[in-house]
């Protein structure tokens, strides 16, 4: 009895160190859903990155992949707060962080101690096209309208972005500047938080235009309160089919922002495996298609060691212009 009683204990501490993959539960080595699973947000609430694990995390739920995934935000400097919880959390297999190039540039230019290649990556995701975007009143109707009017007073006209200085959507109007003729260290850009504090600056007219995925608006879009001036895809984007590219308006520009998953160093094997399984089946089901379709995200999604070494690249790239830009 005593030497069942101490086995008994040492299957319940195992149990709690990492996601629930039991028989009974789900899996890796079962058939019903994973327990245990929690997703941090490193911005505030109603961002892209926001977006994106909840709809994740409703789509395992939906699809009985996993029961009560949690998704909590944890803001602040770029990302980089939650890099660094991450970090900290050497071991910790049932968290994970939803992150993507803009965690990439703000560990640079926040000169975080922590890093994206200290993490165990997990999977990429989606991509997603960038937007140029103007309140209902604005009084540019046309992308053209808006270079004219930046062109001819770089520093009057703000341009907000919902990431740090090095994320996507300051590389953006830089590289979009630049593009235009405009030189970047011109450019009047106030930074955000995430697209949640992006939104009601662009609403409130604190910004003269904002710079982000297009995704994060789509609501504002259809109420008619934002206008999307251009997107910066390669082709239209079927949810805004009557938005023109920067391409076709004669801006030879194409600007790809992307997003992904990554869990703590040290993570056990089995852990990660729990997880790169349950973000495949969510990546397979038709729950998951819908929301592709529906938010007009790009499918772009790779696991384990194909991630890592794409993080990898990207991590190279962005200090590489960072560097260029005096930023890194």
């Amino acid at each position: 009895m005593l030497v069942m009683g101490v086995a008994a204990a040492t299957a319940l501490a195992l149990g709690a160190c990492g996601a629930t993959a039991g028989k009974d539960e789900g899996g890796s080595g079962g058939d019903g859903p994973v327990a245990g699973l929690r997703i941090m947000v490193p911005n505030t609430p109603g961002g892209g990155y926001d977006t994106t694990a909840r709809t994740a995390a409703k789509v395992l739920e939906d699809a009985k992949i996993a029961t009560g995934v949690q998704v909590f935000n944890l803001p602040g400097a770029g990302g980089t707060v939650g890099l660094q919880r991450t970090v900290n959390e050497k071991g910790n297999g049932k968290l994970a962080m939803q992150m993507g190039l803009g965690v990439v540039g703000a560990s640079y230019t926040s000169k975080s101690s922590a890093t994206l290649t200290q993490t165990t990556p997990l999977a990429k995701l989606i991509e997603e096209a960038g937007a140029i975007v103007v309140p209902k009143g604005s009084p540019y109707r046309t992308i053209g309208d808006l270079v004219a009017a930046w062109k001819a007073n770089p520093k009057g006209l703000a341009v907000g972005g919902g990431s740090s200085p090095g994320g996507p959507d300051h590389l953006l109007p830089m590289q979009l500047a630049k593009t235009v003729g405009i030189d970047p260290r011109q450019v009047n850009f106030v930074s955000y938080d995430g697209g949640g504090e992006l939104l009601p600056a662009l609403l409130g007219g604190k910004v003269a235009f904002g710079a982000s995925g297009f995704g994060e608006f789509l609501d504002q879009v259809e109420a008619g309160q934002l206008r999307v001036l251009a997107v910066t895809s390669e082709a239209p984007i079927e949810a805004l089919r009557d938005t023109p590219t920067l391409k076709s308006s004669g801006i030879d520009l194409v600007f790809t922002n992307w997003r992904g998953i990554v869990a703590p160093p040290g993570i056990s094997d089995a852990d990660k495996q729990v997880w790169i399984d349950a973000l495949t089946k969510m990546h397979e089901s038709e729950q998951w298609k819908a929301e592709l379709a529906k938010r007009g995200w790009t499918d772009a999604f790779v696991t384990g060691d194909a991630f890592a070494t794409f993080l990898t690249e990207q991590d190279k790239s962005v200090a590489d212009l960072l560097k260029q830009l005096g930023l890194a």
